[in-house]
């Protein structure tokens, strides 16, 4: 969860925003003053209201809706979370899976791309897809909240659920791309934090009510109001600015075999090309260390029972944890931009995996209880961990993303991006479901924990295995190009574009 705002498919040039935003079209050079009186007119409206440098235009508006609903979207993911121990009564490894199925459409989102560049939909390539998009997470959340009993049906509908998100996600950075292209170096730095900043205030927002709402209401409600967030995707996207794709005439069911064949030629064309520039070995072995790097195995699903079923932590109170690790993954951010963007890549690597794998065994003093002989309740225990292991992971995660935009060659840098995530995603579905495997052999339960403090020590080791493969990163100093893009490199929280385990 992984997933930025150069996460992106394939872009069809011709389409999207661009055309929208010419004022006038065939002028002749003689009336070149009247033109830019007219856009300066315009620009003096349209430059009164600002946010985070940027025009809140109806396009950007927008596109900050439809980031702010992906934060937000975090309000279900502690309902989920409950919903399948309590009502379902899973054990933790079948939580796991489930939390791996769920996060399979963050794999293929190419093909997302592929899709509404190459098949309007109603004449429109964004507008009516993320209409699509809103409609289905409805569906997903609304089947949640009534008719959804067993664990097949849970997991169904999570992973529809997902697969809405990941489709909008492509449709809006499709539209970050289009409209930064030809834009400074800062504007498009000020538009990916209008994204960032609104997903970001939505999973505060969230957080701040997720476990009360729990609490107080059950988790049943929490899916039926997270039904009309989607809605929400789907209402805004009457205010992007889209030229329709021209009818293919009266025939143009007809011809729809045509359009068919020309999605599929286009389609094999572009994985050819992408294929050329994967298996390149500067952009081959740093893919892989990412893979391996995110393929290590997680306990988060029995710690997450154990801090429930043994310590009885409330979800009013894990709302209040999830409150805190989404102000510290801002801090993550910032600790990146602030130290560490100009240190070079195998430096940062090294030194976040060591602190990580070491901080992460203090999850063993509140298995053990140590935290309360000196003095720490669990709450207080929890927080601080939390706090200081979020910080830590946003901000080894960045690096991740400045190296997938560092090895995008020119010419395909949006869709090798997207391919790029979507392996960090495999990866980190692959150690989801490795750490499933582990819950199970070592015996942990949702009322076992004997071997837990073994499970996390195993799994706190095993983020070490890929520091031998540390030659596989390109070794160059970052320049300054290199910083500036790590300015602009989007990162959103793991929350949003890799589901919880």
């Amino acid at each position: 969860m992984s997933v930025s705002g150069e996460d992106l498919p394939l872009i069809d040039p011709g389409a999207g925003a661009g055309k929208g935003d010419t004022l006038i079209t065939d002028i002749r050079d003689d009336t070149s003053s009247s033109k830019t009186n007219v856009i300066r007119k315009k620009n003096y409206f349209t430059n009164s209201i600002k946010c985070f440098g940027v025009e809140l235009s109806p396009d950007n508006i927008a596109v900050a809706m439809v980031y702010f609903v992906q934060g937000v979207l975090g309000l279900s993911r502690l309902a989920v979370n409950f919903y399948l121990k309590d009502d379902l009564h899973l054990d933790p490894a079948e939580t796991a899976v489930i939390s791996g199925f769920s996060a399979l459409p963050w794999l293929v989102k190419p093909l997302y791309g592929f899709i509404s560049d190459s098949v309007p939909l109603f004449g429109y390539r964004r507008r009516s897809y993320l209409v699509l998009s809103g409609l289905l997470g409805a569906l997903s959340w609304s089947l949640m909240a009534t008719f959804v009993d067993s664990k097949y049906s849970a997991a169904f509908c999570i992973m529809l659920g997902s697969l809405s998100v990941a489709f909008s996600d492509v449709v809006v950075d499709s539209m970050v791309v289009e409209r930064a292209r030809g834009e400074s170096q800062s504007m498009s730095g000020s538009l990916q934090s209008l994204c960032w900043g609104s997903s970001a205030f939505g999973g505060i927002v969230s957080s701040y009510f997720s476990g009360s709402l729990v609490d107080s209401y059950g988790v049943r409600f929490v899916f039926g109001l997270t039904t009309f967030l989607p809605l929400v995707t789907s209402a805004v996207a009457v205010l992007v600015r889209e030229q329709p794709v021209v009818s293919l005439g009266r025939g143009h069911m007809q011809n729809l075999p045509l359009v068919t064949t020309s999605f599929v030629e286009s389609s094999k064309r572009s994985i050819i090309q992408l294929w050329g520039a994967v298996k390149q070995p500067n952009v081959l072995l740093p893919t892989l260390f990412i893979f391996l790097w995110q393929a290590t195995p997680q306990s988060d699903s029995a710690m997450f029972y154990f801090t429930t079923n043994k310590l009885g932590f409330t979800p009013e109170f894990l709302g209040r944890v999830k409150l805190v690790t989404s102000v510290a993954s801002l801090m993550g951010v910032g600790l990146y931009n602030g130290f560490l963007k100009k240190v070079p890549l195998r430096k940062i690597f090294l030194a976040t995996t060591l602190s990580g794998s070491a901080l992460g065994m203090t999850q063993v003093f509140l298995v053990t209880g140590l935290n309360r002989k000196f003095g720490i309740s669990d709450e207080w225990f929890a927080i601080g961990d939390s706090l200081i292991l979020t910080v830590l992971g946003q901000a080894s995660f960045m690096p991740v993303l400045v190296l997938a935009a560092r090895l995008c060659p020119e010419g395909m840098e949006a869709t090798l991006f997207a391919t790029l995530m979507s392996i960090s995603n495999g990866g980190s579905v692959l150690g989801g479901l490795i750490g499933a495997g582990l819950t199970q052999i070592f015996g942990v339960t949702k009322d076992r924990f004997d071997n837990l403090t073994f499970l996390i020590v195993l799994c706190n080791l095993s983020s070490l295995l890929p520091l031998p493969l540390l030659g596989l990163l390109p070794k160059d100093e970052p320049d300054a190009s290199d910083a500036k893009e790590g300015d602009d490199i989007e990162m959103k929280t793991q929350s949003e574009r890799q589901p919880d385990r």
